[in-house]
């Protein structure tokens, strides 16, 4: 029998420091979120960042956090409930993080009489910190309890049509009645070093201004290449002109090149350059969270308002409208009928 698990990644169990420090130690300790020997991992996590961060972090999620719980996973639960009711085969929900386990996830399904499964990263493009983290935690939980599951994994969508019809339409929503200078589409920051690691021919990605436009296998797995195409895709679809869009890359880590433009210095750059109303796209997530919810409506319009910014406005991500569940329910609804992938 078929079924579904759809993976996001994960949240504390409330907006405290006690709740928050366990799921930092969990997401940083993670070999693919920082990729340095595990011994300086944990001197750098366990012994520098988890002594202060928690609090900090703390403060930022009690600043989003929703009577019901976490954004992140409240609006997750919602859309898996909604996919469910466009498909014939069980669907579960887990996580990378936290206490809402890829592991329960699997068992739920195993529970139903699944024993095929076709696991949904919810991340529209390939980053070894996200994506990646996801199949490789997915497929050491099946051989270590669930070793007879066969497991399938949806391709980053990033291009596909569906899914840029769907974000290109959510976008056109969230600026009616908006008369923007200019849009950004903020993607999240990873090291430069990431895009070398993932890039299988181990030459092609140079990261200096040509190597994504260029075509080649590395893009497959090339974080940077693929944000710039949903921009582009998406500019497209909605006929946007030029010199009114740009990309950008939020939440970085100091002491190591991350991809540029950061999203803070464009937030202080705009105004000078006379682009005083702002719309903020956040599409490297499929449901709001603390780096959008905080970090970018919150701080950002901060920011951009100290530099002379007028009107600022982050668009929402897709999270739990009806025509992101359809295309969902389309992809699941194809993989379950015909067995291959819909991507």
């Amino acid at each position: 029998m078929k079924g579904v698990l759809l993976v996001n990644l994960g949240s504390p169990d409330s907006p405290t420091a006690k709740d928050v420090k366990p799921y930092l130690d969990e997401f940083l300790m993670d070999e693919r979120v920082i990729d340095v020997p595990k011994i300086l991992r944990n001197i750098l996590v366990r012994g520098i960042i988890l002594q202060t961060r928690p609090k900090k972090s703390a403060k930022a999620y009690a600043k989003i956090w929703w009577e019901e719980g976490s954004p992140l996973i409240v609006l997750s639960e919602r859309f898996a409930e909604k996919v469910k009711k466009h498909t014939k085969i069980p669907v579960a929900l887990g996580m990378r993080y936290g206490s809402m386990s890829i592991k329960e996830g699997l068992q739920e399904l195993k529970e139903k009489g699944v024993d095929e499964v076709l696991l949904v990263p919810l991340y529209p493009h390939y980053a070894m910190s996200s994506y990646e983290t996801v199949v490789v935690k997915t497929m050491e939980v099946k051989e270590e309890a669930f070793p007879e599951m066969k497991i399938t994994t949806l391709p980053a969508f990033y291009k596909s049509p569906d899914y840029i019809k769907v974000l290109s339409q959510s976008i056109a929503e969230g600026l009616k009645d908006f008369d923007y200078d200019h849009i950004l589409f903020s993607y999240h920051g990873i090291p430069e070093r990431h895009i070398r690691k993932s890039d299988p021919t181990r030459f092609h990605c140079k990261i200096d201004g040509s190597c994504c436009s260029v075509n080649s296998v590395a893009h497959n797995t090339c974080y940077r290449h693929q944000v710039y195409e949903t921009t582009e895709l998406v500019k497209a679809e909605l006929g946007l002109s030029e010199e009114k869009v740009s990309t950008s890359f939020q939440s970085r880590l100091a002491g190591d090149p991350w991809l540029k433009p950061y999203t803070d210095f464009e937030f202080e750059r705009f105004p000078k350059e006379g682009k005083k109303k702002l719309a903020v796209v956040t599409a490297a997530f499929v449901a709001d969270c603390l780096e959008t919810l905080e970090e970018i409506a919150m701080e950002g319009k901060e920011q951009f308002e100290a530099a002379g910014g007028e009107h600022y406005k982050h668009i929402p991500c897709l999270n739990d409208g009806d025509a992101w569940v359809e295309v969902m329910a389309k992809w699941v609804n194809e993989w379950e009928l015909s067995g291959a992938l819909p991507l």
